[in-house]
């Protein structure tokens, strides 16, 4: 149980890690970018074989980390590790990151029929601490997963944007808004329909099909302050190796090993853009739940990833069959903490430019 009078020093033990954070573009520019030696960067990888990419360029861009508070970054090559910088197997919290799994564990009840896109919060008896009115209960299911649900009640956990327009002022579908409330209530839809925890979900739809090798029941949790709303947060800790599994189960249209884990269309369907990055006010387009960068060259075609608060990504490029996953792991003590309101604290994290520009760099190393 956590210790509510655990001193910050304590809560945040591992997580500051000691390194200042910087824009990794501006690293490029600078001595931590210099190119390792012809040959040498075979001999210092963590995995032997780096498959399409060089060896030497993969070095090159390690050199950008070292000042980053990176704590592991994976690079699979198709259904291969082709790269790994820190421990994969440390388990840590994803922030929002879980979101986008949210998205995948949808795909089979849309599929079946289980859960209606088009439902309302009206017909799914949706209400809450301060009552929302009767347009805000016309939003569906599918307002809510592309962010645009407009309803703006408080949210009953951190790191969405807090800075919302007033109640009644957008119509819902039309206007997106990251809004945790959108988020959680998604979670509480999904198991009312279907029955299961979303914990119960991620272990039998997907953590037990694909294998995972570090997956913890008893380490989901779910968190947040109910006196806000009574839709909490469904927090998910898993390992960077077991989140590249979700990534390879993505880029190969939801199949894994001969089955079909994720339906292909909910695959294709929910990482289509509905809003884009000048909609979204933000770096990136938004899908169901995954959000789609608007980034230059044929290797960033049909892209879309993952994004946690801190540095918690999982990057699905289809155009050249690779999966990078990216961690900036903090303590669970951290993450309970914040999650329920006892520190407002942001370790220096990872954020999506920097990110994106290690994508490009791990790119540039392809062959």
């Amino acid at each position: 149980m956590l210790d509510c009078n655990l001193s910050k020093r304590a809560l945040l033990t591992g997580a500051c890690l000691g390194a200042a954070s910087v824009g990794l573009a501006s690293i490029m520019g600078g001595r931590a970018f210099a190119q390792a030696a012809p040959g040498k960067g075979a001999s210092r990888m963590a995995v032997a074989d780096s498959g399409r990419f060089d060896a030497d360029g993969l070095i090159t861009m390690e050199r950008g980390l070292y000042a980053l508070p990176t704590t592991s970054l994976l690079i699979y090559d198709g259904d291969r590790l082709a790269y790994q910088y820190g421990n994969g197997s440390d388990v840590s919290y994803l922030a929002s990151a879980r979101k986008s799994i949210l998205s995948m564990l949808y795909g089979k009840y849309v599929e079946d029929g289980t859960i209606d896109l088009d439902a309302t919060l009206a017909q799914l008896d949706i209400q809450d601490n301060e009552t929302l009115s009767d347009a805000e209960r016309e939003a569906t299911v599918r307002d809510l997963l592309s962010s645009s649900s407009g309803v703006y009640h408080p949210a009953g956990s951190p790191g969405g944007n807090d800075n919302n327009p007033p109640r009644g002022s957008q119509r819902h579908g039309a206007y997106f808004q990251y809004n945790n409330w959108d988020f959680n209530v998604l979670g509480a839809i999904f198991e009312q329909r279907t029955g299961k925890t979303i914990f119960q979900a991620l272990q039998e739809d997907l953590a037990e099909p694909l294998g995972f090798e570090d997956f913890d029941p008893q380490r989901q949790k779910m968190l947040g302050y109910g006196d806000r709303s009574r839709f909490l947060a469904y927090h998910m800790f898993l390992s960077g190796r077991d989140m590249g599994k979700l990534g390879q189960l993505m880029l190969q249209n939801g199949r894994w090993q001969g089955r079909q884990i994720v339906p292909s269309q909910w695959v294709e369907e929910s990482t289509r853009p509905r809003f884009t990055a000048q909609e979204t006010r933000d770096n990136s387009g938004y899908a169901y739940l995954w959000w789609v960068p608007e980034r230059e060259g044929a290797a960033w075609e049909g892209a879309y990833y993952a994004n946690g608060n801190l540095g918690q990504y999982i990057l699905c490029l289809p155009a050249i069959d690779t999966v990078i996953v990216h961690r900036r792991a903090v303590t669970d003590q951290y993450a309970m903490a914040r999650n329920f309101g006892e520190t407002d604290y942001l370790p220096e994290g990872v954020k999506v430019p920097a990110f994106l520009d290690i994508a490009d760099a791990v790119i540039a190393s392809a062959r």
